[in-house]
């Protein structure tokens, strides 16, 4: 219990920091808020935590996020203030992209500024965040009519530094389609002997996994695409995501077999393949490319941006299917339900996933995973599509230049589209395509000692 762990707003990524930090390291205890009206959690919840954290000798660390009002928080509870004070910034609100600018709003990066302040360390998940953070600090406190403060950035960046949000990767190769799990294998096997197996090595695999043959254990671990057919064709979005994600191989199918993606019943040209929709005598490796956008379903994300490529798409008559992932909140944007309704039987699915596995499913079946973010300084849903095997298409502009090879970053939405239509009638272009950037530097494997290092420090001397 040396470890106090506060979170003002549990869900998404926050959740998933903090939940990952009280599994993998000890003495954690973990207080917490339900991701709701964040607004409200970012002005209150430091009188919430007051009275809700028991007071105790046991303490020696302090870690919160930036949406927890630090300053208030230990002017409230002096005890805490004893403590090595550690302030995680998923995203600032200096850079937030309102819709409508009102003085209130001020509150929320002052909040983050004094935070700094009061903090001992301030981490950032990305460099971009970091420095859009402190470079912004000078412009922000303009805002204040007089008597402004000076020279804080200053104070705040020698507290500063980078470190990526860690993302534990799960064990997806379960749910990996063939092409997937072939282009691991061709590509392992063009590195010679030894054990090239290790986790990360690819972006399907864990860097501190033990090494194993994967030829050995393929047909346990392949996706399948067994392709029986069916005369009528299912018109749910639900039922057909569910056929995509179940499809299963025989286990004593032969290898002649499992070397063909044909589909089965090719002389019933009319009939329908359950696994790709398309008729008996086309391959499934042939099927539509299957588009993935797993963000919240909120203004910054700029969903409007993305329907409205893929309507353009729609009206071309370019053939793709689309799933449309990420939590939702009291407020949805109207463009979602207007959207659904005009891309049809594009859909695939359409909704927020809780169950990480049927989530995991979905992106190793997607080919392209898409980002069109206002605000986003790092982009864990874009990490993982990346590593379940996804082509990222993503803005070239705020953290993502930071974190993706230039391959994978357009400019304007024309740009954008342009890419997705030559996809769309070359699917096979990003089936066949082995990621070129660097997966390892954002795992759990790779960043865990530095959390535990930035968790473990010994405490001030007073206490």
């Amino acid at each position: 219990m040396s470890i106090l762990l506060i979170e003002a707003f549990y869900g998404g990524s926050h959740k998933q920091l903090v939940d990952l930090l009280q599994e993998e390291i000890e003495d954690c205890i973990l207080f917490t808020l339900p991701a709701k009206k964040w607004h409200w959690r970012a002005r209150t919840a430091a009188l919430y935590f007051m009275q809700t954290v028991p007071s105790s000798a046991h303490y020696r660390i302090l870690f919160a996020s930036s949406v927890l009002n630090l300053a208030e928080l230990i002017a409230l509870r002096p005890d805490l203030g004893k403590l090595k004070k550690v302030f995680y910034f998923h995203e600032n609100q200096l850079i937030y992209p309102v819709q409508k600018c009102q003085e209130r709003d001020f509150q929320y990066g002052y909040n983050q500024i004094l935070s700094c302040l009061v903090a001992d360390v301030v981490v950032f998940n990305s460099a971009y965040n970091m420095e859009s953070f402190l470079t912004s600090i000078g412009k922000f406190m303009k805002l204040i009519p007089d008597y402004r403060p000076k020279c804080l950035e200053q104070l705040i960046r020698p507290k500063c530094q980078v470190l990526y949000f860690p993302v534990k990767f799960p064990d997806v190769r379960r749910f990996l389609p063939e092409h997937k799990l072939a282009l691991i294998e061709n590509t392992v096997g063009a590195k010679g002997n030894g054990n090239p197996y290790r986790l990360m090595s690819l972006p399907f695999q864990e860097k501190n996994e033990r090494t194993m043959d994967l030829t050995k254990n393929r047909d346990s671990a392949m996706r399948s695409v067994d392709c029986e057919t069916q005369t009528e064709c299912c018109t749910s979005s639900q039922e057909r995501l569910h056929d995509l994600l179940t499809a299963t191989r025989e286990p004593n199918e032969s290898t002649s077999s499992k070397s063909t993606s044909h589909c089965q019943g090719e002389d019933k040209p009319r009939e329908t393949c359950r696994v790709c929709r398309t008729p008996g005598g086309l391959k499934c490796q042939q099927k539509p490319l299957h588009i993935v956008w797993p963000h919240r379903w909120e203004h910054d994300k700029d969903p409007e941006s993305f329907f409205k490529v893929l309507l353009k798409m729609k009206q071309m008559e370019l053939s793709f299917h689309v799933s449309v992932l990420g939590e939702t909140f009291t407020q949805v944007p109207v463009i979602f339900s207007e959207a659904k309704e005009a891309l049809g039987l594009s859909v695939l699915h359409w909704g927020y996933l809780p169950s990480k596995d049927e989530y995991f499913q979905v992106l190793c079946m997607a080919d392209v995973v898409i980002s069109t973010v206002k605000h986003e300084f790092f982009g864990v849903a874009m990490i993982e599509a990346v590593y379940c095997g996804c082509y990222p298409l993503c803005p070239k502009a705020l953290v993502y230049p930071e974190m993706f090879p230039a391959e994978y970053l357009y400019s304007t939405p024309e740009q954008l589209f342009k890419r997705l239509q030559n996809f769309c009638k070359r699917p096979d272009i990003v089936r066949k395509h082995l990621y070129k950037g660097e997966m390892a530097q954002f795992s759990w494997a790779a960043l865990c000692g530095k959390f535990r290092s930035l968790l473990t420090t010994e405490p001030k001397e007073d206490l």
